[in-house]
């Protein structure tokens, strides 16, 4: 008899009043042959973010305490989840509709895969798709994966993977010493036990981009810290460190000129 495997997603959240809600509706408006276990773990938000959390009763599990940040919430969470299938949402970003049917089919499908990742548009604050070059960008390199070229650049977008929690026992937990590129970190561990499956016909979620996220606001750091993370995982190859500063130096160059162009664009204040 056919048996729908459960996927289990966890939300870090912390003071997302104003997205949070749109995160919530896109999981747990998903339908399709798995079950659904949906967790979020709040860092003691004071920003109307709990009555947000209350109002979905018992369509999801909740916890909010201080914590140390998002990995140890998102670690928190993992430890809770009791899915065969695992994958963490951000309380900004959101799924897009039938994106756990199809990942419930590709592992179904595959039962060798022990991870999958796939498209991911970037939207803004009010739902709006940007930066399209870069996710087009994002395919193409996904398109060539291998493990020296995720160890060059990250391509993977962090919302639309999923692991087997098999995967997740041998390579677990999240590391907090990675800083912002603890998903990387993540992503190395696997792909070094094999490759990923990659669903790259329509996208699976939609990370939201605006000035003060993180990657909005802090992505000189985070580059620093995608280069530290590939260095732990590239051996005696300095070739390629290389051509991951020289790609990361070209990224950080890219988001400079863009956050530019923005300010042009707003002039004098």
């Amino acid at each position: 008899m056919h048996r729908r495997p459960r996927i289990s997603i966890v939300t870090p959240s912390f003071n997302q009043a104003r997205f949070i809600g749109r995160t919530i509706d896109s999981v747990l408006g998903q339908i399709g042959d798995f079950d659904l276990e949906y967790l979020v773990v709040d860092g003691a938000s004071t920003d109307g973010t709990l009555d947000v959390l209350r109002a979905y009763g018992d369509s999801l599990g909740w916890m909010s305490e201080k914590d140390k940040g998002q990995v140890d919430a998102l670690n928190k969470g993992l430890r809770q989840a009791t899915g065969e299938i695992l994958g963490w949402l951000n309380s900004d970003d959101v799924l897009r509709p039938g994106a756990l049917a199809r990942v419930a089919l590709a592992f179904t499908a595959n039962p060798r895969a022990e991870w999958l990742h796939g498209r991911c548009l970037i939207v803004d604050e009010n739902d709006r798709v940007v930066r399209r070059w870069i996710s087009l960008y994002k395919h193409l390199r996904s398109l060539r994966h291998t493990f020296d070229n995720l160890l060059t650049e990250n391509y993977v977008s962090q919302m639309t993977a999923f692991w087997r929690r098999s995967a997740w026992d041998a390579v677990g937990p999240l590391d907090p010493s990675a800083g912002l590129a603890f998903d990387y970190d993540l992503w190395l561990r696997l792909a070094r036990r094999g490759p990923p499956l990659y669903l790259g016909d329509d996208p699976l979620a939609c990370f939201r981009w605006y000035e003060t996220s993180q990657s909005g606001s802090q992505f000189g750091r985070q580059f620093e810290e995608d280069a530290a993370v590939a260095a732990r995982y590239a051996g005696n190859r300095p070739w390629i460190m290389g051509r991951k500063r020289a790609k990361n130096g070209l990224f950080v160059l890219a988001y400079r000129l863009l956050a530019l162009s923005r300010a042009i664009g707003r002039g004098p204040t």
